[in-house]
């Protein structure tokens, strides 16, 4: 695709990093406590085991893990990031923002950053935001966020939601490239979903000080049939949409990189946009749906296999709903 404004730089990812608890929570563990099997499970879903923060930890110790790892890794200088957006739906407090508090644990000062909640789909959303914040040149290193901790509000004994998730964090670091790096991203929403996935509790409609904070409303819930069958439709035709206005066949694509809910839906996807099986990215088995941060910590654990100049393709869906798609030219 053309810049048509040769001026402007594009958006290119630069820097990679991730964090993962180190408490495990087995299907075994679940046979404890719930009515299930590790045969359903994974036939199910394709998942064996989840990470699980440790109490007394919250969602911006797993970002600070991640931020330094990519650091580290990349031999970056953290005094360098000027704006920091977080996709979270599991902030620490309800204010002030998880990225405040990741700045003041990083101790970087006045600092453009604020939490993005988009569930699954908000590291898709916070990544064409902080694209536009180096395209148009207002910032120069941003670092994109994906980051919950949804086992704490996960109910152990509800086998709907307690085989699926698991806890992560990964992040990107964005900089301006003479080369296109995010190439395009179609997001879209609605709020239709509402009632197939939620966690009510804690807002202003059901605050905590009130009798009608319920230990129903205290935890995540899902619809699973329903939440299917938007999530394959609607991430396949966001995939569609996004080849398609950019005058792509899905054989240009080297890897698809979908959000990581169930390893049925996964496949789902990939057949109806019609990609080869093995260019096909998971990490779900072993870490299981980690919500904003599925897609950024798959291409971590992954990287082996990527190279610079592949194209991606990252598809995503969550709750309200939320879904969309990006494009992007790894360039590291």
């Amino acid at each position: 695709m053309q810049n048509i404004y040769s001026s402007r730089p594009y958006a290119a990812i630069t820097a990679i990093g991730g964090y993962l608890p180190q408490g495990r929570r087995t299907n075994f563990d679940l046979e404890q406590v719930c009515d299930t099997s590790d045969e359903w499970i994974v036939k199910r879903t394709g998942i064996k085991e989840r990470r699980i923060l440790e109490q007394g930890l919250a969602t911006s110790d797993m970002a600070v893990m991640a931020i330094r790892d990519l650091c580290t890794r990349y031999d970056k200088d953290i005094s360098d990031v000027d704006a920091i957006i977080v996709a979270t739906s599991t902030p620490d407090v309800l204010m002030p923002a998880t990225a405040n508090i990741i700045a003041r644990k990083l101790d970087l000062k006045n600092i453009w950053a604020f939490d993005m909640n988009a569930a699954c789909s908000g590291f898709l959303y916070a990544l064409d935001m902080g694209a536009s914040l180096v395209e148009t040149e207002r910032y120069k290193n941003v670092l994109i966020v994906g980051a919950d901790n949804i086992s704490a509000f996960v109910n152990i004994n509800d086998r709907s939601t307690n085989i699926l998730f698991g806890d992560g964090a990964g992040v990107v670091w964005l900089e301006p490239s003479a080369e296109e790096g995010v190439i395009d991203a179609f997001m879209q929403s609605n709020g239709d979903g509402r009632e197939f996935l939620n966690i009510e509790g804690g807002g202003s409609l059901y605050p905590t000080n009130d009798e009608i904070f319920t230990d129903e409303r205290r935890y995540l819930r899902q619809d699973g049939k329903v939440v299917f069958k938007q999530a394959v439709q609607s991430m396949s035709n966001a995939c569609r949409n996004v080849l398609k206005r950019n005058q792509l066949d899905i054989e240009q694509v080297d890897w698809l990189v979908p959000h990581q809910a169930n390893k049925r839906i996964i496949d789902a996807v990939g057949k109806e946009i019609n990609i080869q099986e093995d260019k096909t990215l998971t990490n779900i088995e072993y870490r299981g749906n980690t919500i904003a941060a599925t897609i950024p910590l798959c291409i971590w654990e992954n990287i082996k296999l990527i190279q610079k100049g592949d194209l991606l393709m990252l598809t995503a869906f969550g709750a309200g709903f939320s879904w969309g798609a990006s494009l992007l030219r790894w360039m590291i």
